[in-house]
């Protein structure tokens, strides 16, 4: 295929992305950009970075790192070890969180520098002809996007990578700024794709199901278990927790296990690069550890589990096999709700159904929630339509979500699309003239419906069941189908769904009223701390310290 077939004119000069991995949670992002005469690495998040290494000479002339998450990092610092000499860049806060990657016995280990560091809006000079320059991508303290702009004559290029990005202000990172990228038009846009196209609700309304759905579990008497990743949405949600109107003055315990409490304490190091409402907050109470002011938030560390557990708490850990040290322990009689981030569902799908599997479902309950820390689709197009890019590449995601952004007809009409697999290379032609791409059909399954007496029953291709969402839509079996105008919509409904309605049934069967509660025997109320207590109750009473019969 020539360069014009492939949507641009012809150039000179010449462009291409080489992924070494592409970040489809079974590999990190690792992108190898060729512009003109100069090669840039773009993150490094393999395992293993044996593909790097296939010479004495390093893989690139300069390596960016968007931000300190494993998927885009874990490979620095053997890279670094290998070519001592290689010029690898980040942001200060990036730098400074880079060894919660390696950490050793629990322990945070004394690395030599691992990165130079840049700052931001500052364009800084590479050569005499590329400059590259940093802007704050909002999802982690720290986390950048850069713009790199080559001049080998009259005409300058631009290249702008996301890394992974948020415009939504986060607990504690600002969301990226779209008003200092409006109508940059880079030639090249390397831009992450988490979510595909899906759309979610505003941030902050995110934050409040979280916080209501545990707040209810707590008042429920269950305690609240949250498996995360070291650091990142564990301290966004410990903020939250302690911010939060739904617990601030709540006589509650948080506990912090695993090295989720290293990270905090780095955090901690790092307050005044945090946003100042951030900063307030810290002046008038801890913004982690706290045994005085509730909810007291407290670190596990050497205390034994089912000596800390003897109420209803919240505990975050970073570590799955610590569940069944909680929630598989006999000695720990809690109930317990499992939460577990959507997207972490989908690429720890196995260990948490062996979870579900091995566990009492009477005792321990597995639920999903959405706080994100990426854009929506409705975001990420609205970048793209604001930066006016030639060519988009997108990376970070799973293949289907992907291929759902590179169907949008609205991006088709006015960019090149590209979403490359790992190991294969992009050119990039870039031209005064954009000629119009080759619209990719948008994935379609043709069935049949037969009424037959009192069901209706749809039929569709073996296919469909090949693609990775189709686990999630199929989850229990069963499926809900509402009008939408002339359209019937048909969704999957999710085992937590199912939970919700058969807790409804419950209550609805079994009210919260005296008659109901644990401590209610021959009438009378012999709960020590109801303000019932020794009192002839009648059945539909009720009080607020109410507790189901087990």
């Amino acid at each position: 295929m020539s360069k014009r077939q492939e949507g641009f004119s012809t150039s000179e000069i010449t462009f291409s992305c080489y992924p070494f991995g592409v970040g489809n949670y079974t590999e990190g992002v690792c992108l190898l950009l060729t512009v003109g005469k100069y090669r840039i690495l773009l993150d490094c998040g393999l395992t293993d970075i044996t593909p790097l290494c296939v010479s004495s000479q390093p893989p690139a002339d300069w390596v960016f790192c968007s931000h300190a998450h494993e998927d885009h990092a874990r490979g620095l610092l053997e890279l670094r070890r290998r070519y001592q000499d290689l010029p690898i860049y980040t942001s200060e806060v990036t730098a400074k969180l880079l060894p919660l990657n390696w950490l050793t016995e629990g322990r945070i280990p004394q690395l030599p520098p691992i990165a130079e560091t840049l700052p931001w809006h500052h364009p800084i000079a590479l050569t005499s002809d590329l400059t590259v320059e940093l802007f704050p991508a909002g999802h982690l303290p720290g986390a950048s996007c850069f713009l790199f702009k080559y001049h080998p004559g009259g005409r300058v290029y631009k290249i702008f990578y996301t890394g992974d990005f948020c415009l939504s202000h986060l607990q504690l990172v600002e969301g990226l700024s779209l008003d200092s990228l409006r109508g940059l038009n880079p030639d090249v846009l390397i831009i992450e794709g988490s979510y595909g196209t899906a759309r979610h609700p505003h941030r902050r309304h995110q934050e409040k199901q979280l916080m209501t759905r545990i707040k209810q579990a707590i008042d429920s008497g269950v305690s609240v278990i949250l498996p995360l990743p070291t650091f990142g949405l564990a301290q966004e949600i410990l903020k939250l927790l302690r911010s939060h109107h739904e617990f601030t003055g709540k006589d509650l315990d948080i506990w912090v296990d695993g090295n989720i409490p290293l990270a905090c304490d780095l955090y901690l190091e790092l307050l005044d690069y945090f946003p100042e409402n951030v900063r307030n907050f810290a002046k008038h109470q801890p913004l982690f550890w706290d045994e005085k002011i509730k909810p007291r938030m407290r670190r596990v560390a050497d205390r034994k589990r089912e000596e800390i557990i003897t109420k209803p708490s919240i505990v975050l850990t970073d570590k799955l096999s610590h569940l069944k040290l909680y929630c598989q322990n006999p000695e720990i009689p809690q109930k317990w709700l499992v939460l577990v981030p959507y997207h972490s569902k989908i690429s720890q799908a196995g260990e948490i159904r062996e979870i579900r599997e091995r566990s009492d479902p009477e005792k321990v309950i597995i639920e999903d929630y959405i706080l994100a820390e990426h854009s929506d689709g409705r975001n990420t197009t609205q970048l793209i339509h604001n930066l006016k890019p030639q060519h988009i590449i997108f990376v970070h995601g799973l293949p289907n979500y992907l291929a759902d952004l590179t169907s949008l007809e609205e991006l088709q009409n006015r960019y090149q699309l590209h979403s490359p697999e790992a190991g294969v290379r992009v050119e990039l032609p870039i031209g005064a003239q954009f000629i119009q791409p080759k619209m990719t059909p948008q994935t379609t399954y043709e069935g049949e419906l037969n009424e037959t007496g009192a069901y209706i029953t749809i039929t569709l291709p073996e296919q469909i069941s090949r693609d990775p969402r189709w686990q999630n839509f199929a989850d229990t079996g069963l499926v809900e189908a509402r009008w939408q105008g002339e359209e019937l919509v048909i969704r999957g409904l999710s085992q937590r769904e199912l939970l919700q309605q058969n807790s409804l049934l419950k209550r609805q069967l079994h009210p919260e009223s005296c008659g109901n509660c644990r401590y209610y025997r021959e009438q009378y109320c012999y709960n020590e701390e109801s303000p019932l207590r020794g009192f002839n109750v009648p059945p539909d009473g009720y009080c607020p310290l109410f507790e189901p019969r087990i």
